[in-house]
């Protein structure tokens, strides 16, 4: 009887935890990446659109963001910084240019993870994460037998110029 008594009284709070785990992860805003997986080259800059929706029935400020990325990639978060708006009313969405990211020369190739945060809430000075979305970022390098292949074409179409002009 009193196994039965204490799990009684311990399942009800099991429950509220975890369904306040829930709440407290629920974000405010929908941040939906138009293109959360994109690939090119290292030494170039890919930008990421996004479409933002309040989905409460209050106004939200958007008073920043944070950012995270696998190294040596870095994010710059100045369109959002530039592009967006203050604050998104009831039921209110934007798409714009959310963030880019600058892939150094230097990069290696292969698949690289971030995340993009906005921070906010119902007031003018919050800073509590209101919208987030993952992004990946791949790498390619072209192959050396590319190479090879566009060189011998090459060779292949100046050898038969030079035969036509002779």
């Amino acid at each position: 009887m009193k196994s039965l008594r204490s799990l009684l009284t311990v399942f009800p709070m099991v429950v509220v935890f975890l369904l306040a785990g829930a709440m407290a992860k629920a974000d405010t805003l929908s941040l939906t990446l138009s293109s959360p997986f994109q690939s090119s080259f290292a030494g170039n800059v890919l930008t990421f659109d996004a479409t933002v929706t309040n989905d409460t029935n209050q106004t939200v400020f958007l008073n920043g963001d944070s950012t995270s990325v696998d190294s040596p990639l870095v994010v710059d978060d100045l369109p959002f910084d530039n592009n967006f708006p203050l604050f998104l009313g009831a039921g209110d969405s934007f798409t714009g240019e959310l963030f880019a990211v600058d892939i150094p020369a230097e990069a290696a190739a292969g698949l690289y993870e971030g995340a993009f945060t906005i921070t906010g809430g119902f007031d003018d000075s919050a800073q509590d994460p209101v919208g987030s979305a993952d992004f990946n970022v791949s790498v390619v390098t072209p192959e050396p037998s590319s190479y090879l292949l566009l060189i011998t074409g090459l060779v292949g179409i100046g050898g038969a110029m030079r035969r036509r002009l002779a």
